[in-house]
């Protein structure tokens, strides 16, 4: 039987490029002279150090436009509250999301079951298994899903006939 799968992965590596390619931008502009505004990652948490809010709210500017140029989507980052730091600055910490959760698999499910399009999805931990008889049907549920409105981004992968 036709399968594919559906997931959500993010490249770490292209993550750490871009946080790279901002900490230059940092460095370089002249609005950001002299501040103590730094970007860092840990495992899937990205810790950005700015000194004054219109500072952190151009380093998120910053971050979607590096995410985007290393074609990382920026949905992936799901920002926390921000918080107060030493010395007058501001703290925040932006999780790096992966993985489809059971709130989006349950919501891509029942859009499939919505469409009447003769496939089988089935929930596998932190992915979704779409299967069907006939190798248009799938093409047409990947078609299908493109259109879901999610909070992350999705990939097609493992696609077999």
């Amino acid at each position: 039987m036709p399968s594919f799968d559906v997931v959500s992965k993010t490249d770490l590596a292209e993550i750490d490029n871009a946080l790279a390619g901002v900490t230059r931008e940092i460095a370089q502009r002249f609005d950001f002279k002299g501040a103590k505004c730094s970007v860092e990652r840990k495992d899937k948490t990205i810790t950005v150090l700015a000194d004054d809010d219109p500072k952190l709210k151009q380093m998120h500017e910053l971050l979607k436009v590096y995410f985007t140029r290393r074609n990382v989507d920026p949905k992936v980052m799901e920002f926390k509250t921000v918080e107060k730091a030493s010395g007058n600055t501001v703290r925040q910490q932006i999780d790096i999301k992966e993985g489809i959760d059971k709130d989006l698999a349950k919501l891509l499910v029942k859009a499939i079951k919505d469409s009447k399009i003769k496939v089988q999805a089935a929930i596998q931990g932190e992915e979704l298994r779409i299967t069907g008889k006939k190798r248009d049907e799938l093409q047409e549920t990947i078609a299908l899903l493109r259109k879901v409105e999610s909070d992350r981004p999705l990939q097609y992968v493992n696609f077999r006939d």
